[in-house]
Formats: structure tokens, sequence, C-alpha cells
């Protein structure tokens, strides 16, 4: 029977409602008007404190209570979400955060200054966008009103744009120049409250025409009676970032889940693909056995053992979105430490991954944004004097693709600097001076263990050991990444994962004795072996209708015993953008692949990703198409500049 740790079960409530807290807060910061945000954050406070009270967690309780006193005045429409409020509310959460993991070892005089700096958000004029629709008087040229005047008082309150001006509906040659028949539509931006802005219009008042409006909340009108904007609302409320949907729906969505340990599904999974091994063996005999009896009962249980690995393996299967959602908060602080406008755009949240292929993405992905921010967007004014938005886009996406997953980290800043990045490699040793490298290669020096380019070393980067965590930790899930950049129009890394860690289609294969399992989803078709082949080993290529696919000998690269087969076969795989063929003696077919890792002795091999058993017991090999592939082209390259050597 399993015990429960009731404190331990606040701290998975509470992780899951500081997480609402903190998308709540990062919504509201673009879309300040947005009740239903303001509401959500303060659910989320509210739930904290009670069930913190509740499970003795006395300090969580006290400082909530003062956080949400001053939230709540947000909440009434007394304060604004301002900036400065949301800078202090995210400082606040970090503060709960900190109480509900160790409450002895939190700094109480900073949750104090937080406060303090709260109260002070609250209390002081909060900057805002407000929208001022004024129309002057017929008379008001003859009466000495200066309309820019007007304007550039209005200036002197904040940053303004005029938005729009009505034109003269009547024709030209009719108008009266005594009279003034425009109209202004102005958004200033500033830390001021309506009745300043009243004050412009002060001596003109009562025969104009003046609408003040706070951008995306309620607002009195001119005449003083509270209103609802007619036109700031419904923009705002139209006005949704693309970057993350509302979390007020968060706690909707969790009602119907169980929380399970994750060392039960993994003993599940565990569990299922002995089963499927199982199966396997089953199905050989089965088949060899002749008896239509226990191959009724043999296919019976291969369909429900299909059936128990797919439910089991969706069980395990996360939404990216879990992960997406924590960068926010990333890129939100880092474009305040950089002094960079960054918008985080976001796109497939609900593609889902293997929660252990997740659990590992979350450095990797952090030290891609970080790089992104840090070396390739540029400053806003660097950026308009190329003649770019001023605001920068990263843009983080994920989509499958077959069976595996794809997640894109986009910048649309200044690119990589190959030049830059070749000299430095030389300086560094990885390269010989002058030794010819494609762009593509020469990008991909960044991922090598102690590179940077920064020229000194700060808290984000200098080091040179980001990328290197990256790449390695990508190739250890079994996955490849694809660099592409274009100066002055930002840099692309994508990272392909497999949908799962645990079991995977596979089509096993043999060459000489040896059988090995080449995963389904890198397969893309299968072909016999042209009789004349022998005949083109100084090329190594294959029409493959009308395109050239190379292909190499497993039978080589194993170095297998015996004869080859009169008719070989040729497995043609892909990875990323390469197209190869593997030659092999015979395909067997397809399987269920458990997969079993390499043991650490075995761990510098990077021709197999793992091992699996065969139905009969025995042992088959698991093919890393990518890095097959790489091996493959340098033995490849070698051979060739061998043959040239012999030539000369």
């Amino acid at each position: 029977m399993i015990t429960l740790d009731p404190a331990e079960t606040f701290r998975q409530e509470a992780a899951d409602l500081l997480d609402v807290l903190e998308q709540s807060l990062l919504d509201l910061e673009k879309r300040p008007g947005d009740a239903d945000l303001v509401s959500s954050a303060f659910r989320a406070l509210h739930t904290l404190k009670g069930s913190g009270a509740m499970f003795g967690f006395t300090a969580v309780s006290a400082f909530i209570h003062d956080f949400e006193t001053a939230f709540d005045q947000v909440r009434k429409g007394e304060a604004a979400a301002s900036p400065a409020l949301i800078a202090a509310a995210l400082q606040a959460k970090d503060h709960v955060a900190a109480l509900i993991a160790d409450e002895a070892s939190a700094d109480p005089d900073a949750g104090t200054a937080i406060l303090a700096a709260l109260a002070r958000a609250i209390a002081a004029p909060a900057a805002a966008d407000w929208l001022v629709t004024f129309r002057l008087p017929d008379n008001a040229l003859e009466l000495g009103t200066n309309p820019k005047l007007l304007l550039d008082e209005m200036h002197s309150l904040g940053a303004c744009e005029i938005l729009e001006r009505s034109e003269p509906a009547a024709p030209v040659g009719d108008i009266d120049p005594d009279f003034l028949h425009l109209a202004w539509v102005v958004r200033l931006d500033g830390a001021v409250d309506q009745a300043a802005i009243e004050d412009v219009f002060l001596f003109i008042r009562d025969d104009m025409s003046l609408a003040i409006e706070r951008t995306g909340g309620a607002a009195k009108s001119g005449g003083g009676e509270e209103t609802a904007p007619a036109v700031a609302a419904p923009a705002a409320a139209a006005r949704r970032e693309p970057e993350a949907e509302s979390a007020a729906a968060a706690p909707k969505d969790k009602a119907a889940t169980l929380r399970v340990p994750a060392e039960r599904l993994d003993e599940l999974m565990d569990r299922v693909g002995e089963l499927v091994i199982a199966q396997a063996r089953l199905s050989q005999i089965a088949a060899s056995r002749h008896d239509p009896a226990l191959v009724g009962v043999a296919e019976d249980i291969e369909r429900l053992t299909a059936s128990l690995r797919d439910t089991t393996m969706g069980t395990r299967m996360v939404p990216i979105g879990t992960l997406f959602g924590r960068f926010r908060r990333l890129v939100h602080d880092l474009s305040d430490g950089l002094s960079k406008e960054v918008v985080l755009v976001t796109a497939g949240e609900e593609t889902e991954l293997d929660k252990t292929v997740i659990e590992q993405l979350a450095d990797p992905l952090v030290h891609l944004i970080r790089n992104a921010m840090d070396h390739g967007i540029e400053r806003s004014e660097a950026r308009e004097a190329c003649g770019k938005a001023g605001k920068a886009t990263l843009r983080l996406s994920a989509a499958h693709r077959g069976a595996e997953v794809a997640i894109t980290i986009a910048d649309d800043g200044a690119g990589l600097d190959t030049a830059r990045i070749r000299a430095k490699a030389e300086a560094n040793g990885l390269i010989a001076p002058g030794t010819p490298l494609s762009e593509s290669e020469i990008h991909r020096l960044i991922f090598e263990p102690g590179f940077s380019t920064a020229q000194a070393v700060t808290s984000l980067s200098g080091r040179g050991v980001g990328m290197d965590v990256v790449k390695r930790t990508i190739e250890g899930l079994r996955g490849s990444i694809d660099l592409a950049s274009e100066p002055g129009h930002g840099t692309e890394v994508t990272l392909r994962l497999p949908l799962t860690l645990a079991i995977i289609d596979g089509l096993l294969v043999r060459v000489g004795s040896g059988r090995y399992t080449i995963p389904l989803a890198a397969v893309e078709e299968c072909i016999e072996l042209p009789r004349n082949a022998d005949a083109m080993r100084g090329r190594s290529f294959l029409d493959v209708r009308g395109d050239l696919v190379p292909f190499m000998r497993l039978r080589d690269l194993f170095h297998a015993d015996g004869e080859a087969d009169a008719y070989q076969k040729v497995v043609v795989v892909s990875s990323g953008q390469m197209r190869v063929g593997l030659v092999v003696d015979q395909i067997i077919g397809n399987n269920q692949t458990v997969i079993k890792q390499l043991s650490r002795l075995h761990s510098g091999i990077k021709t197999f990703s793992g091992a699996t058993i065969l139905g009969d017991g025995t042992v088959a090999l698991i093919l890393d198409v990518m890095n097959l592939v790489g091996f493959g082209q340098k033995l490849e390259e070698r051979r060739r500049e061998t043959a040239l050597g012999r030539a000369a």
C-alpha cells in the first residue's frame, strides 16, 4: 500500500497552479485589459493561499495573502496591469515557488522587497495605451485654436501616434478655409491618468467631441460616465497573441486527469516490451507447428498485444506544449536583460512526444533559445537600420513527420557569420587553415565542444558549452539536427526526434549470418541490387527513377563472413535531406522492435542505437541510420582518395 505525503501532494498541485499563474501573467502583459486573464491569475492565487494554509505552509499562505490583496485591485479595476506590476508579480510567483520548495532556505527580506514593489506598482500611475479621438468645433480656427499646439501638448504626456485622419467630405472647391473639417485619432503611450489628457482640451472641452479610451479595457468617456470602449475593447479581444492561448482554461483541462508516478509508467512499458517479445516467439512457434488452432490463438494475442502496446505508449505521450510554456518566461526575462524586443511565437503545442524525450529536451532548447537571443537577434536600432521591424520574432514549433517529431527554433536575426565561425575554428585548431569546407559544414562547427564566437564570457555565453550539450543530448535521443542560416534573415535549427524510445516498428534484414533491424520510419523503399553493381564500385550510385542515390554495402562495413547472396537487396533510407541505399543479403520482414540500450562498453559504437530480442531468442542490433550514413560517406571518401592516389 502506498502512503501519500500530504506536503508532496500540495507541492504537485501548487506546481500546476504556479504554471497557470505564470502563463496568465505573461498573457496579461500583452493584453492588460483581459478580464479573463486577471480572473485566472486571481483564482490561482486564491487556491494556493487556501491549500497552503490547509497543508501547513503558513509562510506561503501569509505571503500570498499580501500578493493577492495587491492583485485584487487589478481585478476590481482600481489599478492597471502595468509592466511594473507584471514584473513584480512574476518575482512574487518565483518567491512563492521558493517558499514551497524549502521555506527555511527562502529569503524573507526578498519577499518583503517584492511586496513593496507590488505596492509601488499599484500606487504609481501605470504607463498605458490611451486611444484619444477628438474633433474640434467647426469655428475653432476662427477662435484662434491651433490643433498643432494641442497635439504637441499631448506629445509632452508620452509617445503619440496619429492612427487616422478623416478627410473633408466636401469637394475641395467647396471647402471654407475658415472652418475646420478634420478629426484626429491618436494613440498615447504614457504614465498618465485620464484627467491629464482631459486637461489638454480644458478650454475648448464644451464645444468639441472627445472620447478617451484605455486600450484593451473599460474606460470613462469624455462625459465622465463608465462606458465600454467602442473601438479598443473589441480590437483587444480579437488581438490574441499567436504565441500562446490564455491560461484560464488550464484548470478545466486537468479536471479529468489522474496522477500516476512516472516509475509506474516506465515499469508498465517494460512489461509490455517483454510481452511483445513473448508474442513474437509464440507467433514463430505457431507458424512452425502448422496447427490452425495455435495459429488462431497467436493471431488473437498479436492483435491484443498491438492494441495494448499502442495504449501504453499513448499514456507516455505528452503534448509538447507543456514544455513550450516554460520558455515564455525565459524569453520575457532575456528580452529585459538583453534590452531586445522579442516576441515568442509558438505552434504545434498539441504535438505529442514520449515523456522521456520531453524531459531531456528542456536543456537543449534553453541553450538554443539563449543562443538565438544573445548571438542571433540584433537590438532594435540595428534591426531598424537594416530595414527590419524593431521587434524581433522567435518561432518555436513542433510537427509530426512520419514516426519523427520535428522541433524548429527559428529567429529573424542576423544569421550565422560564416567567416567569423571559420576563423574561430581555425584559431581553436578545430580545422586546419584553408581546409575546403562547404558553408553548411562550417556552420555545424558551432556544435563542437568548447566552440564560441563570443568576444567575452558573460552570464549567457562565451564558454562554448551550450551547443555541445545540444548535440550530445539530441544524439543520445537517437535524433538529428538540421541547421540553416541566411545572412541578414536569421537562423533555423530543426531537431528531429523519434516519437518514442521504447518500441518501434523495424525492418529485419540479414547481412551474412547476422541479423539487423532498420527503423521502419527511416525506410523509403526496397529494390533489388542491379546485376552489374560490381562494375559500379567506382561510383556506388543507383539510378532510382531518375534520382541518383548513393549506396553502401553493409557486408563491407560490418566485415560479414561467407559469400554474398546472388540476389542482394537495397534498402533505401533517408536521414534528414539525405537518401542512401543499404545493400543487404536478405529482407526478412517487419517486426515489433523492443529497444534495449547497449552497455557502456559499447557506448562508443555509433553505428548501432541499441539491440532487440527476436522471437527465437537471438539478438539483433538496431542500426542508427543517421550515424551509419555519415560513417559510410566518410568511408566512401577515403576510398576515393585512395583510388586517386593510386591513379596519380
